[in-house]
């Protein structure tokens, strides 16, 4: 991937309920947005080489949205998958078992439109909800 941003989060968990919170659409509607202004109404997963992601993204006050789609392109269960959205970009997310704590590591492809560190931060914010949502919800 080039160009590509990482960011990091240590969930204070196992890596497979890390693991099914960040894959489940259960769960991933009640961590999946950047701020709390908005939220993630749905989520479908098909989680198999060539199965589609997508996340409905919108404002809570209905002024903006929209859907997040992509492939899969490889799975290795509880350790790492990586997708291509819909623009071609390329995402890597890979779940690190360090004893009672999983570290989850984003990497992904910038698009052109917004500068980089608004980007790693919106990102970044994402992964701190799923974070927060994986430690407070057993």
């Amino acid at each position: 991937m080039q160009n590509s941003i990482e960011i990091h989060a240590l969930v204070a968990s196992d890596t497979k309920k890390v693991w099914d919170y960040y894959t489940n659409p259960i769960h991933i509607t009640k961590w999946n947005f950047a701020d709390p202004s908005w939220h993630c109404p749905s989520a479908k997963v098909n989680l198999t080489k060539g199965g589609t992601y997508l996340a409905r993204m919108e404002a809570k006050d209905g002024s903006f949205g929209f859907d997040f789609e992509a492939i899969f392109d490889e799975i290795k269960e509880f350790q790492f998958f990586s997708y291509t959205m819909t623009d071609q970009r390329k995402v890597t997310v890979t779940f690190l078992d360090n004893q009672s704590n999983t570290e989850v590591i984003v990497k992904f492809e910038p698009e052109n439109e917004n500068p980089i560190e608004m980007q790693k931060d919106g990102w970044q914010s994402i992964l701190n909800n799923f974070k927060q949502y994986v430690e407070t919800h057993s």
